[in-house]
This record gives structure tokens, C-alpha cells and sequence, in this order.
């Protein structure tokens, strides 16, 4: 329905939640394009909205979880709805459900996470 952009990303936005679930990208031509990342999104079922991210160029074909994705998508979509806090779903394959807060030019983003680091910094 829309193609708009920012400084790193194209934001494809689509008209359904299936729309955005049936995506099958060519990864060599998205990785040729002149942004790093794709988001596409929709309004979601039971959701306020979905979506799924795409950055091949920097090795990552479809990332499960995006929380840097749902700092730009939370505003647009904020925007579009009329509210600040929105229920949000990111549709890939492992796929997680997050909550969304616009908080002036910040966003707040909690859910659940799948860790895969544990460790100590020293400085």
C-alpha cells in the first residue's frame, strides 16, 4: 500500500497481517537495495500491528525479533491509531509479541526474550 523510508530502512507497509505472513523476499535483490534493511508491516489480528524485518545486506535474511524495527515502527503507528500504547507482533518463523509505549520521542518496548548470552564485563 505504501513504501516509505528513513535513513537505514525502507518501510513496506501492507494493507494485512497475511499480506506481511505470505512475504517469501529475494534476498539478493534486497540486499542490493540502496537501504540495509526492509520492515514490512500491517495491521495486525488481534494485534494493533505486525511485522517482519529483513537486513540481508548485513547477513541477518530475516532477523525473529526486532526491538530497533519497533522504534520506528511504534511512532508511525502510533500516529495511525491515535494512541501511544500498542500491542505488536513480529511475524517471522520463531516470531514474538511485544508492547509497544511512545513516550515523546522515545519508545518503550518490554515482552518476553529468548537469551543467548550470559556473561560479566569488566572495565
Amino acid at each position: 500500500a505504501e513504501i516509505l523510508t528513513t535513513r537505514d530502512h525502507y518501510v513496506a507497509v501492507f494493507r494485512t497481517q497475511a499480506e506481511v505472513r505470505d512475504l517469501a523476499p529475494d534476498f539478493g535483490r534486497t540486499a542490493a537495495l540502496d537501504r540495509w534493511a526492509v520492515m514490512a508491516t500491517a495491521p495486525g489480528d488481534g494485534v494493533d500491528f505486525v511485522s517482519r524485518f529483513f537486513a540481508p545486506r548485513k547477513g541477518v535474511p530475516e532477523d525473529p525479533v526486532t526491538g530497533s524495527a519497533h522504534c520506528v515502527l511504534t511512532p508511525f503507528w502510533s500516529q495511525r491509531l491515535g494512541r501511544t500504547d500498542l500491542s505488536a507482533c513480529q511475524i517471522s518463523r520463531r516470531g514474538g509479541s511485544l508492547a509497544c509505549r511512545l513516550l515523546g520521542d522515545r519508545v518503550e518496548l518490554s515482552g518476553r526474550v529468548a537469551p543467548f548470552l550470559q556473561g560479566t564485563i569488566e572495565i
